[in-house]
């Protein structure tokens, strides 16, 4: 990496490329702005319109194991355009995460890296194979993991000559890196891009020891400013410090554990799935074909390559612990997509002519892949039914009904327009913190009862989970009154009138 304290831009014909390049990714979200909102958007959006923190809950009505600064971000969108308007800010951040990957590979290996690296991030982050609809943490928080790359490498870039310049993108590559565990808590890697690739530089003498402690001790200080804003917030809130450690770190070693209980075959389809499309997408190429090539790597850009091994690392580790294998859980895997392209993509010879050609074939996928997505939807294969459910239930429904859906289907609920008195709207925290059911079978047997419930998943699933209680609580309180899409049941309170909800299960949704 060329080291300069002028800010150098690539030529004119890569900065256009890489310009309509970030164009095409954001454009390639605006097909799901269409779409209706998905489980985990509903979930968060109330979560945030409910928010009213407590000593022992971080967000009071309704629990997640999210970090504030993401919820505090659905709640600004949610005011500024309403629930689906965090989708626009998604296609924005695709577009920004294309120029932040084309200027991170620039100061990696010049013009041709960019180029390609700009192409091979557009295409792996907009596939529909992966999630072309939903903006949640994972594609909220890479382009900022990616902007904290850029910035690391500036910080290096202008070192020798502006050393002051240095401490600032320092600073901010610290702060990024730290604001991305905001919104994913596993989001790690712009921290650990930034700690190798300073300790490397140092070791290998290309930095004295004195920057290495300045430049790092600029990035705790970044680092440190949203870690301490959202424990201020919860000082000021009256939320215990132990509440925020749980919510966002303690629990997902029990979400572990109980992942690890249940019948293993559905997350290990979702993981062969996943593995599929892996490699259809070109990630598993771009980066295997990275790790062929590390040797070179190596003796081009050491500090480079070595901290993309750990980005790697940790991306890895992020999606095998997660667990669950749901497919936004490749987008982590994003940052290490740019670092492998940026290192190799612009050689000589033939290891980056086959890295170019790798990044092709991901944009061909991405094209295939849109296409299919958008035909498949004009057609309406595949209608949204939990929002039909959740519609025809506010049909019939009064105001100041309330609802709880057993399975964890926030999109249910939130398309009812009813709020629910059940704190859980994922099936995990469900199964993590009420193993038993007894906070759920004590509701539905007080007075604040549900007015509807809806068995959106068999009692029978995980291991019949507290099911005898909940079928007796409900052959007690409630009665059958309708089924929903998926013939799954409807529950009304008992001396509660209402009209029997009648979804149209099999109307397409058409743009």
């Amino acid at each position: 990496m060329t080291r300069t304290s002028r800010f150098t831009l690539p030529e004119i014909g890569t900065r256009r490329l890489v310009g309509l390049t970030a164009l095409l990714a954001m454009l390639l979200r605006f097909p799901g702005l269409m779409w209706p909102i998905r489980p985990d958007e509903a979930g968060f959006t109330l979560v945030a319109r409910a928010w009213h923190p407590e000593p022992d809950s971080l967000y009071g009505t309704y629990w997640v194991d999210r970090p504030p600064p993401l919820i505090a971000l659905i709640k600004l969108s949610d005011m500024i355009g309403g629930a689906l308007f965090i989708r626009v800010v998604a296609a924005v951040g695709c577009a920004l995460l294309v120029i932040a990957a084309a200027r991170t590979a620039y100061l990696v290996a010049g013009d041709r890296a960019a180029r390609w690296t700009a192409v091979a991030t557009a295409a792996v982050t907009t596939n529909t194979m992966i999630d072309s609809v939903a903006a949640k943490g994972e594609i909220l928080g890479i382009p900022i993991v990616v902007g904290s790359f850029w910035l690391a490498l500036e910080a290096l870039r202008v070192l020798d000559l502006t050393p002051r310049r240095a401490m600032v993108f320092a600073a901010g590559s610290g702060l990024l890196g730290m604001l991305a565990i905001g919104l994913k808590q596993n989001m790690a890697t712009g921290l650990a891009f930034g700690g190798f690739v300073l300790l490397v530089s140092a070791l290998r003498r290309t930095i004295s020891w004195s920057a290495f402690w300045k430049l790092a001790g600029a990035a705790l200080l970044g680092a440190a400013i949203p870690l301490g804003l959202t424990i201020g917030w919860c000082l000021v809130a009256g939320v215990h410090l132990e509440t925020l450690w749980y919510t966002v770190y303690g629990f997902r070693s029990h979400a572990l554990d109980v992942i690890a209980s249940d019948e293993a075959g559905a997350p290990l389809g979702r993981a062969r799935q996943l593995a599929i499309i892996f490699v259809a997408t070109g990630m598993a190429l771009i980066i295997g074909w990275f790790l062929v090539n590390i040797r070179h790597a190596w003796r081009t850009q050491p500090a480079a390559t070595v901290a993309a091994l750990a980005v790697l690392a940790v991306d890895g580790a992020g999606v095998v612990l997660g667990g669950s294998y749901w497919r936004p859980y490749l987008l982590g895997l994003v940052p290490t997509v740019v670092l492998c392209a940026a290192l190799v993509a612009g050689a000589p010879g033939v290891r980056g002519r086959v890295m170019r050609v790798i990044a092709g074939l991901a944009a061909f996928s991405c094209l295939v892949s849109a296409v299919g997505w958008v035909a498949n939807n004009l057609t309406g294969a595949e209608p949204p039914t939990e929002i039909y459910t959740g519609r025809a239930i506010k049909d019939v429904a009064e105001p100041d009904d309330t609802i709880t859906v057993y399975g964890g289907r926030a999109d249910i609920v939130f398309a009812s327009g009813l709020s629910s008195p059940y704190e859980h709207l994922w099936s995990l925290p469900m199964r993590g913190n009420d193993p038993g059911l007894e906070d759920l079978v004590a509701l539905l047997r007080s007075d604040e009862a549900p007015t509807w419930f809806v068995g959106q998943v068999d009692f029978t699933s995980w291991n019949g989970t507290g099911q005898p209680a909940l079928e007796a609580a409900l052959a007690d309180r409630y009665e059958r009154h309708g089924t929903g899409c998926g013939e799954h049941p409807i529950w009304l309170l008992k001396g509660v009138d209402r009209g029997v909800p009648t979804p149209d299960c099999d109307h397409p949704w058409l743009w």
